[in-house]
């Protein structure tokens, strides 16, 4: 335990964006190390909120905003899914004059405001020396702009489309992986009973790794992604084929909530948009699900094929983290640490090719993650390539 009398400094750690397993872990394995090396460790919560809403005056009670982690506090949480910290959406460069804090209503009062003055003040007030925010490219991409500023960031990369440039793997990927093959597994007996089409959507705004790794895995027979717009008479014909060549009688397709029809456009679930200019995705099943009855006929000897249209949603974030995102954050949490207490910032920790390592934070802002079309994704069958595996890594799809 490190003496009290002697802290060397004040760390910050925040989770932002959607919740995944594997957040508690990443919290406890930076706190635990922290601690251990002589730190005190400062838990913000609500994401970017907690930071734009503290009250810098000692006697106001700030506990909603902030609060000091120590040993006992994360254990029993990493055991768990989501984040203790709690999180939100929030973009302090970007803030809305109806969310602006109470005690800042006199100072900011444009219909949209950058709180970035006001999030450095907090993190001197509190003293803080490095801030390590744990989020997808929207949390991170603030992370870049307060280090552009001159604070001290090491980012820590989550989501679970894996879609955080840099790295090839990031914090919930797993989970969410393995939750979509149990999920469809379970579902096979109905569609296999009434000998239908499975219609999942996943998640997957703009790269498609939720719904290719399942896929690649057995979990599906076809997968429509965000990179490639689909023929709806193609899918049709294809998952009629399966359907026919299954002794049960059904065939599984996923699709990405980002994918398109060709022609069309994303759909979403309706016109207000978050922080980070985003609108709600939803909806591509249901349309998936409608057109492949309507057009199943022409390929079924004219009798439409029923379907069973499900969106996993929520259910493949929730619950505890696997294997892999309980490992993952912890060594993420203390290759942080280590990069740190060498003096280091400015970076994300990332996994590249199997081994970890870390790459300079700006790759957040600076390059976009795609599935690699060309390399991994047959077009023409709407599903994964099934060769070419020698010396990939464990995820196959990496970081190109």
């Amino acid at each position: 335990m490190a003496n009290v009398n002697k802290i060397k400094g004040t760390i910050g750690i925040l989770t932002g964006g959607g919740d995944v397993p594997g957040l508690n872990p990443a919290i406890r394995a930076v706190t635990f190390r922290a601690i251990r090396e002589g730190y005190r460790v400062i838990g913000f919560r609500r994401g970017w909120a907690g930071l734009i809403d503290i009250v810098r005056d000692k006697k106001y009670d700030n506990s909603s905003n902030f609060m000091e982690l120590s040993q006992a506090v994360v254990n029993k949480a990493a055991r768990t899914g989501g984040t203790f910290l709690h999180t939100s959406r929030t973009r302090p460069s970007h803030v809305a004059k109806d969310r602006i804090p109470e005690h800042l209503r006199n100072t900011y009062n444009k219909d949209v405001n950058d709180l970035t003055k006001e999030v450095m003040k907090n993190l001197e007030w509190l003293g803080v020396d490095y801030l390590i925010p744990i989020g997808g490219d929207d949390t991170l991409s603030y992370g870049v702009h307060l280090f552009k500023n001159g604070l001290k960031v090491m980012a820590i990369p989550k989501t679970m489309d894996n879609d955080v440039p840099g790295t090839d793997y990031c914090i919930g990927f797993s989970t969410c992986v393995t939750r979509t093959i149990s999920l469809t597994n379970s579902l096979r007996t109905a569609a296999g009973s009434h000998e239908r089409f499975l219609v999942l959507e996943v998640f997957g705004r703009y790269a498609g790794f939720t719904a290719m790794l399942p896929t690649l895995a057995g979990a599906a027979h076809r997968c429509v992604i965000p990179e490639v717009p689909f023929n709806i008479e193609l899918l049709a014909e294809l998952l009629t084929e399966d359907r026919n060549l299954n002794p049960s009688k059904y065939s599984i397709v996923l699709v990405s909530e980002g994918a398109t029809f060709e022609g069309g456009e994303m759909m979403f679930e309706g016109a207000e948009k978050d922080a980070f200019g985003h609108a709600k995705l939803g909806g591509i099943g249901d349309e998936v699900s409608a057109a492949l009855k309507n057009v199943s006929a022409k390929y079924n000897h004219g009798n439409r094929v029923n379907v069973i249209n499900q969106k996993l949603g929520y259910l493949v974030r929730c619950g505890d983290p696997d294997f892999i995102d309980s490992v993952v954050p912890t060594a993420y949490g203390n290759l942080a640490l280590d990069l740190i207490l060498n003096g280091i910032d400015g970076r994300m920790v990332v996994l590249k090719n199997g081994r970890y390592d870390h790459v300079p934070i700006e790759v957040v802002t600076d390059t976009k993650k795609f599935v690699n079309v060309d390399k991994y994704y047959n077009k023409e069958k709407l599903h994964p390539y099934y060769k070419n595996f020698e010396m990939l890594p464990l995820f196959i799809m990496t970081n190109d």
